[in-house]
């Protein structure tokens, strides 16, 4: 017989099931978590909206502030170089 490593397993080779429970009640707890998370979001967005924000411009910015300033220059010189390509400018 060869031993085998088995996350989880007692000696006797059967699951720890306190253990197996907690995981999946801590895993269900961060689902509800980030469920509460996006509606409070869409709250936001809808709350800005409402005061007459483009909502749509604002996700741009919040991608844009997650980004290097580097990679987003650069993704702009060759937007302005495409565009200026394609006679937009």
């Amino acid at each position: 017989m060869t031993d085998t490593f088995q996350p989880g397993a007692t000696s006797g080779g059967s699951v720890a099931a306190e253990e197996l429970r907690q995981f999946i009640e801590q895993f269900e707890q961060l689902e509800a978590e980030k469920k509460d998370i996006a509606d409070r979001q869409k709250e936001v967005m809808a709350e800005a909206k409402a005061r007459g924000y483009d909502t749509k411009v604002m996700r741009k910015v919040i991608a844009l502030r997650k980004r290097e300033p580097d990679d987003i220059a650069e993704e702009e010189a060759v937007l302005e170089m495409y565009k200026a390509a394609l006679g937009m400018t």
